[in-house]
């Protein structure tokens, strides 16, 4: 098998101009870069890209902490590092934990193997005492904010979305608000959401909260408790534009009228809402897994605000 020697020596060059040729180096004349590029297609030469990388000290890769592949939020944010993953020519290693912290330590651990340039942590299990030490060993970004000066974060102001969320159906009359969230209260995400709701409303009648919602199918099994209940909510605030969907074709279901009888907002302005006229609070994920990235290829410790929207439809 072909060496970088062997090429050096028929391309009639140095070593170092097929090390340069070979890491896309600009400092090499384009009359030497042909030179070598055309032995190495005689040769059906293909670098060993692990040495490569070893060179070079970085290999291109990314990875993508992420509990749970089935979360139209998480894949809002993925979506958004593929984005510029495919523009800047990176890979991007998926790495789903389930909230497992041994599993997500055992991802952080990619970073000391050298296997990743950096790590974007979608959401997270381990407190940040065991997390920050791993800066050391390559760039790791949150979308969340965090004050650790070693991390960089892009992160929507998810308290200040859910209060606004939860003021605009106080505004429009509604009293008896029911939510629904993915994970109980060990979510931050979720002890923000009780956190606003308190701030609005008061205290929260246990009846009002449904948990470990996801699909249109846990939004259907929802609204069937919600619905039902001797006190019946006249809104439901939704963790997602599937769950709130589940929640509006059930109330269809059993003759309730939208926004009359109950009004729904979603979250992250999903297509299926969108087709139902459904209001919803977009954190604009897309956006902040676009400036994780950023962040990541530039090792900036920055800390990037994306704002959020609520969008108004007709379901209010």
């Amino acid at each position: 098998m072909a060496n970088i020697n062997d090429i050096a020596k028929r391309a009639g060059v140095s070593v170092s101009t097929v090390s340069r040729v070979l890491n896309h180096n600009p400092y090499v004349s384009e009359e030497k870069r042909a030179a070598v590029q055309r032995v190495i297609d005689e040769l059906d030469y293909t670098p060993n890209r692990l040495a490569v990388d070893l060179i070079r000290q970085e290999t291109r890769t990314i990875g993508v902490i992420m509990p749970y592949n089935n979360n139209q939020a998480f894949d809002q944010l993925l979506h958004g590092v593929l984005n510029r993953s495919v523009e800047h020519d990176y890979s991007v290693m998926v790495l789903p934990t389930k909230y497992d912290p041994a599993k997500e330590l055992r991802s952080l651990d990619r970073l000391k193997n050298k296997q990743l340039d950096g790590i974007i942590l979608t959401s997270r299990s381990n407190a940040w005492d065991a997390i920050v030490p791993y800066f050391k060993y390559g760039a790791i970004v949150a979308c969340e904010y965090t004050d650790h000066p070693e991390i960089g974060c892009a992160y929507m102001d998810r308290y200040a979305s859910f209060v606004d969320a939860f003021r605009l159906l106080k505004e429009k009359g509604h009293t008896r608000v029911a939510f629904t969230t993915a994970r109980g209260e060990e979510s931050n995400s979720t002890r923000l959401t009780f956190k606003a709701y308190e701030h609005i409303f008061g205290e929260l009648s246990p009846a009002y909260h449904i948990s470990d919602c996801y699909s249109m199918e846990d939004g259907v099994r929802a609204a069937k408790q919600l619905l039902h209940a001797k006190l019946r909510p006249t809104a439901i605030y939704a963790n997602g534009d599937e769950v709130a969907t589940g929640i509006f074709q059930y109330a269809r279901s059993i003759q309730l009228e939208v926004p009359e009888d109950l009004a729904i907002i979603g979250q992250e302005n999903q297509p299926v809402g969108i087709g139902l006229g459904l209001s919803t609070v977009d954190h604009q994920l897309v956006k902040v897994g676009e400036q994780a990235f950023d962040l990541i290829v530039e090792k900036s410790r920055d800390k990037i605000e994306i704002p959020y929207r609520i969008v108004l439809r007709q379901s209010i």
